[in-house]
């Protein structure tokens, strides 16, 4: 029997200068796992309660604890904030549904977009940009609600270029001392949010070739809002995205963003993340092997999703991200 060509053992070299995490030996360990081995803490600190479950369709579960937080809130006449990733009409056009289907008054409910878009100069674009997160929140989730049922347009908070350097505190204040829960999933970088491997949001003395220490871990985790230049991978990435056309046109993308910051997702009383993303329905998604970065890899910047293995979390992975992955020859695109 002859042997089978590996690639990663017959032919040696360094990843490209801006892969953020760089460690080959920690990936390959990562891509063998699949399936329900996925559920398995494989890092002895990660914190107990960061529950990982590998599920078909995970999406109703994260509409389900929405929608139930809001009525349970709603039922007992108390605030409840909310910090949501954008553009997500999947999941917002069904929960306001139920929110006009179950009659649930959400005068109490305050939302806050996890991040927006922003010019070269860090201007935040406004509500009225089309592929824009407010625009998407509002259209998609505050509209559809009844009007008789919706939240105080008061209420709806997202990034302006006139709030982020205090958005997390308007978060803290509002939550009175955090969100009630914060919904998430990683992009390409693994980062979450705009909270991308850059400098912005590298802690003081941090070398990306060198583990980070606990001091500085610390210090990242607490790091609050800001307007960070973004990552060349998560341009292409947004480029693939059905607001700017599913089509590789990179030089619509913007190239900065505001974002919440690690402050926000560790001040949190309830975390929720889900790994489901496939390119337009195929096999094909870059979040595959995010996926097992964020989770059982090293807690680091590089991989700033990965900060959510040290607090209470729960993580719903699809079956299809969860499959297993090789090198097919015959495969193209």
């Amino acid at each position: 029997m002859s042997k089978i060509f590996d690639p990663a053992t017959t032919f040696n070299f360094e990843p490209a200068s801006y892969v953020p995490f760089k460690d080959r030996e920690i990936c390959e360990k990562l891509r063998k796992i699949s399936g329900k081995d996925l559920e398995k803490h494989t890092r002895a600190d990660q914190h107990p309660d960061f529950d990982i479950h590998v599920m078909m369709n995970p999406h109703p579960v994260l509409i389900a604890t929405l929608f139930s937080r809001i009525k349970e809130a709603s039922e007992k006449g108390k605030k409840i904030t909310l910090i949501l990733g954008n553009p997500e009409p999947d999941t917002y056009i069904p929960l306001a549904r139920l929110i006009n289907y179950f009659q649930v008054d959400c005068r109490n409910v305050h939302l806050f977009a996890m991040d927006e878009w922003a010019d070269q100069d860090g201007n935040i674009a406004p509500e009225t940009y089309q592929a824009g997160f407010a625009h998407s929140m509002l259209k998609y989730l505050v509209y559809q609600i009844d009007e008789k049922l919706r939240m105080p347009l008061e209420n709806v908070h997202y990034p302006t270029t006139k709030n982020i350097a205090h958005y997390s505190d308007m978060i803290t204040e509002c939550g009175e001392g955090g969100a009630d829960i914060c919904s998430s999933s990683p992009g390409w970088t693994g980062h979450m949010a705009f909270i991308d491997p850059v400098p912005d949001f590298f802690p003081k003395g941090f070398d990306p070739a060198v583990e980070p220490t606990k001091e500085q871990i610390d210090e990242w985790l607490n790091m609050k809002a800001r307007i960070v230049d973004l990552h060349p991978l998560t341009v292409a990435q947004n480029s693939l995205h059905g607001v700017f056309g599913q089509s590789g046109y990179i030089a619509d993308v913007p190239p900065k963003a505001a974002t919440i910051g690690p402050v926000d997702v560790k001040n949190a009383r309830e975390r929720i993340e889900v790994h489901a993303l496939l390119t337009n329905g195929t096999f094909s998604s870059w979040q595959r092997m995010t996926s097992r970065l964020v989770l059982h890899g090293p807690v680091t910047p590089l991989v700033p999703s990965s900060m959510l293995q040290t607090m209470k979390t729960l993580v719903l992975v699809s079956d299809e991200l969860a499959a297993p992955f090789e090198c097919w020859e015959k495969v193209g695109y």
